[in-house]
């Protein structure tokens, strides 16, 4: 599925940048998670937003959601598990694929600290997505860390193909199958040398040969190795373009102010930005 704009991030700033690349008539996809789930959509009163004062945040989210969607932006739900730079950008969204000219990153803040183990076992044990590796692990044991609302879901699914599957979270999860033991732990570590041998949960150990680690988003420096950042944000310039030709970024996501506005104002940079470099393309070729 081929678009000039891929988006990653459902909230202000992707938003945004969605209603300004369509203004050039640009093709636009918007991946993320439910944008009623974001912190700005728990906001009881946001008064600082030009024009718009007193306003939930939720408000605010469905009256930007609304215009993009009227400006003709099309938006898949769901989280980004994999980037590839490659005639443009391929993104993976569970078992979809979708093919861009051009990438927003707008995710807002990822706040995420790796788990011991993780990146040293990434691709030999560990993995993000349920959907693409769980067929790997049919018939075999399975750790499933639960920090996403879909996470039992997915869990769900891989015991659904037989694997052995042990669902291990801080909080009791819904809609986890009633079979697949529940295990409550804060502090894991992966386990093992050359694979994973084990998730260590709480200090105790439970055997398994691959422990997906199902978060509500990956950061983009997971996505996108080589992007650039700086004080632990995303380094841009004026144009919200990052070091990597192509991508741009805008929003929480590029530090602060974490305000509404700065946002909304940098979504729309980034779009046009984007949209320039598009037509630099086209012009080349």
């Amino acid at each position: 599925m081929d678009h000039d704009i891929i988006i990653l991030g459902a909230g202000p700033a992707g938003f945004s940048a969605a209603v300004g690349a369509r203004g050039r008539d640009k093709s636009v996809l918007v991946i993320g998670n439910r944008f009623q789930d974001s912190p700005l959509a728990r906001a009881e009163r946001v008064d600082n937003y030009l024009g718009l004062p007193g306003r939930t945040g939720l408000e605010l989210l469905e009256e930007f959601h609304r215009h993009a969607d009227q400006a003709g932006a099309e938006f898949v739900t769901g989280r980004a598990i994999s980037l590839m730079a490659w005639e443009g950008f391929l993104v993976t969204v569970g078992s979809q694929v979708y093919r861009g000219e051009a990438l927003i990153l707008a995710p807002g803040v990822v706040r995420q600290a790796k788990y011991p183990g993780e990146m040293e076992l990434l691709g030999r044990g560990v993995s993000y997505c349920a959907t693409c590796d769980g067929m790997l692990y049919r018939g075999r044991p399975v750790a499933v860390v639960g920090r996403s609302p879909d996470a039992p879901h997915e869990a769900n699914y891989l015991n659904s193909l037989g694997c052995q599957v042990v669902y291990v979270a801080s909080q009791p999860p819904m809609g986890l199958d009633k079979k697949i033991p529940f295990v409550r732990a804060n502090h894991l570590v992966v386990k093992g040398e050359e694979k994973v041998t084990a998730l260590e949960a709480d200090g105790a150990e439970i055997p398994c040969d691959g422990v997906f680690i199902l978060r509500q988003a990956v950061a983009p420096t997971d996505l996108l190795p080589t992007l650039e950042t700086e004080n632990g944000v995303i380094r841009v310039d004026r144009n919200m373009a990052t070091n990597v030709q192509g991508v741009f970024a805008a929003g929480d996501c590029t530090g602060g102010p974490l305000q509404v506005s700065k946002a909304v104002g940098e979504g729309h940079v980034a779009a046009l930005s984007a949209c320039e470099y598009l037509d630099q393309l086209a012009n080349k070729n």
